[in-house]
């Protein structure tokens, strides 16, 4: 087998990535049990392979004594100096004792071991490939969907998604594109275990920072995103440059860019919002598009109260509440919102 093992070996390297050496140190352990098991030796064996020309050879190492105490692990230093005259006391001897019948059943462990070796390492690489995914995107076409999941083929490897981590309004079918977070990677003994999500807020931050370019270079920092999958989402932007507009850099030109991640999320209706340290501000921010009139600050109990026009209270709570409920998630404050007559400054608790 020396030939062809070395063959496979160099075409498993060059066509898996699979480095000959992790191949060889792999092998060299298997047929280092198999010796064991078919020749029950209780000597220091080693078994080695000729990198070059993939001979097996096996090795009994023995310390060199004065006196011999163990015949398996000892050799006297008379003995070993016939082998070498340079050997001394305490050094070790490496005796070839390479069986004849050895060879085939090193033949059967390579390829049983081979075979194993390359699943093990692809699994490996796969997760290695997968873990530097984790909290980022990937895409995917949709391969099958059925009453609980959606089997999407990830190109190198497949995923399953649950039904309830699709967005709500959205129809997928077999054969559909998609971009995925992945939210974990667990390795497990059948490879990596992608776990991958589209109602994920970190989707929408993704999203963004492969559309906003003034963001992947920090020029622009996502402070905060409040997701209702689906329906609607908040995101509070702050620039780090005075000349650069948080907000109109998210937009982009005529909208552009926002527009691409409401497009890969199926018509999600998108909020930026301008982040400040000024909770004040930060809370009339964040109750976009709605007109805030004023907000005053509890901060012992951590609640905002804020006064906005009386026709714009309906737009200010949004409906079913979904404006005011992710203004308070985006903002981490409880916000009670009033509506008022502007000219006799009368107001309405809501």
């Amino acid at each position: 087998m020396d030939g062809e093992l070395i063959s496979a070996l160099n075409e498993i390297e060059r066509e898996k990535g699979i480095s000959k050496d992790i191949m060889f140190d792999a092998l060299e352990t298997a047929l280092l049990s198999a010796f064991k098991k078919n020749f029950g030796t209780t000597q220091n064996v080693k078994v080695e392979i000729d990198r070059e020309t993939g001979k097996v050879f096996v090795y009994v190492e023995k310390v060199v004594v004065e006196e011999i105490n163990d015949g398996d692990s000892e050799i006297s230093i008379q003995e070993a100096n016939i082998i070498n005259p340079k050997f001394r006391i305490g050094d070790i001897v490496r005796l070839e004792v390479t069986p004849k019948s050895f060879g085939r059943i090193a033949a059967q462990t390579a390829k049983q071991i081979v075979t194993q070796r390359i699943r093990e390492a692809e699994r490996d690489m796969m997760y290695k490939y997968y873990i530097n995914k984790e909290n980022d995107i990937v895409s995917g076409i949709v391969e099958k969907i059925d009453k609980k999941n959606i089997l999407v083929d990830l190109g190198n490897a497949e995923t399953v998604m649950p039904l309830t981590e699709k967005l709500p309004n959205e129809t997928l079918k077999q054969g559909d594109k998609i971009k995925l977070y992945v939210v974990e990677v667990k390795k497990t003994t059948k490879g990596p275990q992608i776990v991958v999500s589209r109602t994920h807020p970190g989707l929408v931050k993704r999203l963004f920072e492969k559309e906003v370019p003034e963001i992947y270079d920090g020029t622009i920092e996502i402070k905060s995103i409040a997701r209702e999958a689906g329906s609607r989402t908040k995101i509070a932007v702050y620039s780090n440059d005075k000349n650069v507009d948080s907000v109109g850099a998210c937009v982009g030109f005529k909208g552009n860019r926002v527009q691409s991640v409401v497009d890969e999320l199926n018509g999600e209706k998108i909020d930026i919002v301008k982040w400040s340290s000024e909770t004040k501000e930060y809370v009339a921010a964040s109750l976009s598009p709605a007109k805030v009139l004023s907000v005053e600050i509890n901060n012992t109990e951590k609640i905002a109260k804020v006064l906005v026009p009386s026709y714009q209270l309906s737009l200010a709570i949004g409906k079913e509440g979904q404006n005011a409920r992710l203004a308070a998630k985006l903002t981490g404050w409880k916000i009670d919102i009033s509506g008022t007559n502007v000219e006799s400054g009368d107001g309405e608790q809501q």
